[in-house]
């Protein structure tokens, strides 16, 4: 009589492993969603900044921190570009509170291009 042993361990192997690969499926589709959203509304702000339109960039430019916190929280590590994109948004929210919209403008730019991916990806 052969011993069942090994096979239910394989079995739990693989059920393991299933349930741990669609988490991570998972936890990187909701940080490419809060990148995308992060990436939206900083894309808004900047407009609005070029406008002149400092309270509406404040309020996009607050979302969208927001969301680029929410997908710098869910990435297993700590992505360098996303963190980079928090500071700049963190100083457009700051400048835009004072009032200076060039200031913000240029910020939120920055963080746009920290939060997009390089060319080369």
């Amino acid at each position: 009589m052969e011993s069942r042993q090994p096979k239910i361990i394989i079995a739990v192997m693989c059920v393991l492993s299933l349930f741990f690969s669609s988490s991570a499926i998972s936890a990187s589709n909701s940080s490419h969603h809060h990148t995308t959203e992060a990436i939206k509304h900083a894309e808004t702000a900047h407009i609005h900044g070029k406008a002149g339109h400092v309270k509406t960039l404040l309020e996009y430019a607050q979302e969208s921190l927001t969301h680029a916190k929410a997908a710098e929280n869910e990435l297993a590590v700590s992505h360098q570009r996303i963190t980079e994109s928090i500071k700049h948004l963190e100083k457009a929210i700051a400048r835009a509170k004072q009032d200076d919209s060039e200031a913000a403008t240029k910020h939120t730019l920055q963080a746009l291009e920290y939060m997009r991916p390089p060319a080369s990806e």
